[in-house]
């Protein structure tokens, strides 16, 4: 991978967020896509040593489009300023969990994983996980291992209060005010320009792994 190259295209469509410009530099934007893609094969060799069930993939497809859905959105800029892929069973994470790669310039590349905004029906499956057997999921999240990496759930996608049927005084209260259950890793620019960069982010989704395979298991 030219971790340059795709970082240094991406701060200039971010100051160039426009059709013309994009045009006019598309080879560049190909050559970037080809060079991510390529860190994708490298990548996918890892997470199949740490997950099985992803073999199938084609990891040159999981990467998510550079254009943006603008229909519904008050910000008309027509492009993404990141590079991001899904890594899962049936493809780029649609209700499953897996692992999620972005590359973005300044600082905010990262791996995630766990399951994205479930459906109503998968949420309730896994807020009944954890209300009937609450010590695999203490487990994973007090791993050591995992603590290094992570500081626990994101806390971006919650809901205020107590989830419909669950009293506010539950012990596992926090964990079930969830509405996606992921976890994320920030890596720096260096980081990414790093040939050993593919061998970190393989590591770190071991721990990852744990929190997929609980998820996986609870909306079965």
């Amino acid at each position: 991978m030219n971790a340059s190259l795709i970082l240094k295209f991406l701060k200039d469509i971010a100051k160039n967020n426009n059709r013309e410009w994009f045009e006019k530099n598309k080879p560049v934007y190909l050559e970037a896509k080809s060079s991510f893609e390529d860190f994708l094969e490298d990548l996918h060799k890892e997470l199949v040593k740490i997950d099985s069930g992803l073999a199938s993939l084609n990891p040159r497809k999981l990467g998510f489009r550079i254009y943006r859905d603008v229909r519904f959105s008050k910000d008309k800029r027509p492009y993404k300023t990141n590079m991001g892929a899904g890594f899962s069973p049936n493809g780029k994470m649609e209700q499953e969990a897996g692992f999620y790669i972005h590359l973005e310039p300044n600082n905010k590349n990262m791996i995630a994983g766990g399951m994205y905004m479930p459906s109503p029906e998968n949420l309730a499956k896994i807020r009944q996980e954890i209300d009937y057997n609450p010590k695999v999921i203490l487990k994973i999240l007090n791993d050591k291992e995992f603590k290094k990496h992570f500081k626990g759930l994101s806390d971006w996608d919650r809901v205020k209060t107590a989830p419909k049927g669950y009293p506010k005084d539950h012990p596992q209260i926090e964990l079930l005010k969830n509405k996606s259950f992921t976890v994320s890793k920030t890596f720096t620019d260096a980081e990414v320009k790093d040939p050993k960069f593919v061998k970190k982010v393989g590591a770190i989704a071991k721990s990852i792994k744990k929190l997929n395979d609980y998820l996986k298991n609870a909306v079965a």
